[in-house]
């Protein structure tokens, strides 16, 4: 726990000096994702939190033309699990806790909008997932993780992982835009994705949108003026090179490609208040997995 306490006071104390050059706080966001909010079952993609917070010299609606200058510093924490907790089927994948945190920056050349940066990803039984899990289920109920589930799950590893996304906005009328997507990671897992998303309605124009690594889901960070209700629909394949939590040295086969199908719909109040609610479809990511599954996403803000 110390060094995972050391490695991100670092990560921190060099996002601090790049918000303080003549920066201010632009916004921030998080999106929280569970199983239990999809199919309502406890199982491999089982729950994650992603959270953001940007810091740039202001904002006027557009992204910046210059690398840097709007900084964002990004956490993650997610939990992967077999489909038995107590008793996983032969093959299944390993209880694992991944957290990571990284800065990133956010672009546009060209048309095109870039996010580029680099996270320490940090997985296994220092990371306290393992403890997280076993007492959201002693509040709430559900299967407690057994100790062989426990003694086999992935290993305590630091994984530096870099993060490469590209996409553009297409106007499809009035109320409605098409975003096709690349996104390229190297490290945690190691991935090539391509996709699109079709917003309808105002909301999510003029504000800088973060892309939630677990399902695809995109969160606003920096408040937008636009009051009402927009819709989301998104879909993405991704070929996997390596995974370290479902690692080759294990036995794991992975599938031929990663897909996802989410949905969602975000309301923003005249106060700025908001909620989004999403579902997303994922695919089976290695060849033993049974089925695929459902997972949910939700995001409040309260303003009174």
């Amino acid at each position: 726990m110390m060094r995972l306490l050391a490695i991100f006071c670092i990560l921190i104390s060099l996002a601090a000096p790049a918000a303080a050059q003549g920066r201010e706080t632009l916004g921030r966001g998080w999106l929280l994702t569970n199983d239990l909010l999809g199919d309502t079952h406890d199982r491999w993609r089982s729950g994650s939190l992603a959270s953001s917070r940007v810091w740039g010299p202001g904002w006027n609606g557009a992204l910046p033309g210059r690398f840097g200058k709007v900084i964002e510093l990004r956490f993650n924490g997610e939990i992967f699990s077999p489909e038995n907790l107590a008793r996983p089927a032969a093959g299944d994948r390993p209880f694992a806790g991944a957290v990571s945190l990284g800065l990133h920056t956010h672009f546009a050349r060209g048309g095109i909008d870039y996010a580029v940066g680099a996270d320490i990803v940090l997985t296994g039984p220092m990371t306290g997932l393992d403890d997280f899990q076993g007492l959201v289920h002693d509040v709430l109920g559900g299967r407690d993780i057994s100790r062989p589930v426990r003694n086999a799950q992935v290993a305590n590893d630091v994984n530096p992982t870099l993060v490469i996304e590209a996409g553009r906005d297409l106007g499809l009328g009035a109320n409605a835009r098409l975003r096709p997507f690349v996104e390229a990671r190297w490290g945690f897992e190691t991935m090539i994705r391509a996709g699109a998303d079709l917003t309808i309605g105002q909301l999510g124009q003029g504000g800088l949108m973060i892309r939630d690594p677990a399902t695809g889901h995109r969160y606003a960070t920096i408040a937008e003026p636009h009051v009402g209700t927009s819709f989301v629909l998104g879909v993405d394949t991704a070929y996997v090179d390596s995974s370290e939590v479902l690692s080759s040295a294990r036995g794991f086969r992975l599938t031929d490609a990663r897909n996802r199908v989410r949905a969602g719909v975000n309301w923003q109040g005249a106060k700025g208040g908001s909620l989004f609610y999403g579902l997303t479809w994922l695919d089976k990511e290695f060849k033993a997995q049974r089925e695929s599954q459902i997972v949910g996403s939700v995001r409040l803000k309260l303003k009174f």
